[in-house]
């Protein structure tokens, strides 16, 4: 039984390890969105823009077309003028003439107006992407280098966890099945060992003598009635 013991506290030393090199492997996370937060802000940005001038490229277009409907009405109002025989339907004719040719210069000049803007957004929009390149030029040996590291870390806990496999192959498939089933549960710690004074060394909760006696003959695998982990002497 004494051999269970050491497998099972070399196995929960082991899986300590574990544990620390997939905390560390985690925290690559947030160091790369770290180094990639200012090119994703920029990168954003430049896509909300260049969202933008579709629209106002759309609505431009649209003004256009706009104004090109009404040039043609405004041409068939002056040839329906050139036909009236009477002051009353001139009047009327030069009416909705004016009304046309006002609307008409009302699109062409907000048209005329959107296209400026589109050149500024253009400008801009041309200014970012150049910033943007630059940005992820200084910002990719951080990269590479965060990337590189996180490599390493994944390749110690892979290490670390094919020689897990290797080892719980050699224990007890009871006392493996106990200790997983354990170290499963809240606290994470499976093994603890008794104190001095028969207390359990995790919770130290003191157990009965007839119970110490057994954990310290180390003749079965006894677990802590209060917190629930195994119970090994050290002595």
């Amino acid at each position: 039984m004494q051999d269970v013991y050491k497998a099972l506290l070399d196995l929960q030393a082991l899986d300590n390890e574990i544990a620390q090199a997939k905390l560390q492997v985690a925290q690559f996370g947030p160091k790369l969105e770290s180094v990639e937060a200012p090119v994703k802000t920029l990168d954003r940005e430049t896509e909300g823009l260049r969202s933008k001038l579709v629209d106002i490229r759309k609505d431009a277009r649209r003004l256009e077309l706009s104004a090109e409907n009404k040039r043609d009405k405004l041409r068939q109002y002056e040839e329906r003028a050139g036909r009236v025989r009477n002051e009353r339907e001139q009047a009327a004719v030069r009416t909705e003439l004016d009304l046309v040719r006002r609307a008409t210069d009302a699109d062409e000049q907000e048209a005329l107006e959107l296209m400026e803007q589109v050149t500024r957004t253009d400008l801009k929009l041309d200014d970012m992407d150049k910033q943007l390149l630059k940005l992820r030029a200084e910002v990719a040996p951080q990269r590479e280098e965060v990337l590189a590291a996180r490599t390493e870390a994944e390749k110690v806990l892979d290490a670390l966890q094919e020689q897990r496999q290797n080892q719980i192959i050699r224990i007890d498939t009871t006392a493996l099945r106990l200790y997983e089933r354990v170290h499963s549960g809240r606290n994470r710690r499976a093994l603890a060992p008794l104190t001095a004074d028969g207390a359990c060394g995790q919770c130290f909760n003191v157990l009965p003598v007839q119970q110490q006696s057994e954990i310290r003959a180390a003749r079965t695998l006894m677990r802590c009635e209060a917190c629930g982990v195994i119970l090994y002497s050290e002595e």
